[in-house]
């Protein structure tokens, strides 16, 4: 099992930008599959992007259109999800998700979760 601890949430107007870290310990990070999810209060949780262990392969989900970009740092135990021209509606609570096994979108791939960062985009 891989703790996960998120951070670089806050407060941030329309069109603007964050940097989420998600550090990791307790086992080595560059032997998991990284992902971002979002959730807003009484809706599912929201794929946003994915990294192998190694950064060769990424997704992003649908909504992102080239806005935010993922990524990590082996060596720091870190992974990154920098988020620009940010907008109201990307307002959430984003998690940070790790597998052994190979990304997906789906949620329920991942069985170790950070405890989440509130993002607030104000318009």
């Amino acid at each position: 099992q891989v703790q996960l601890v998120e951070s670089g949430g806050g407060l941030v107007q329309a069109g603007g930008s964050l940097r989420l870290s998600c550090a990791a310990s307790g086992r080595p990070f560059s032997r998991y599959d990284v992902a971002w999810f979002r959730q807003i209060p009484g809706k599912w949780r929201e794929f946003v992007a994915s990294i192998s262990w190694n950064g060769a392969s990424r997704y992003y989900g649908d909504f992102v259109k080239g806005r935010f970009i993922i990524d990590r740092d082996n060596g720091k135990n870190t992974g990154y999800l920098q988020m620009n021209s940010l907008k109201p509606e990307d307002t959430a609570v984003y998690y940070c998700a790790a597998t052994r096994g190979t990304q997906s979108r789906d949620p329920s791939s991942y069985g170790d979760w950070g405890q989440g960062t509130q993002v607030t985009v104000s318009s």
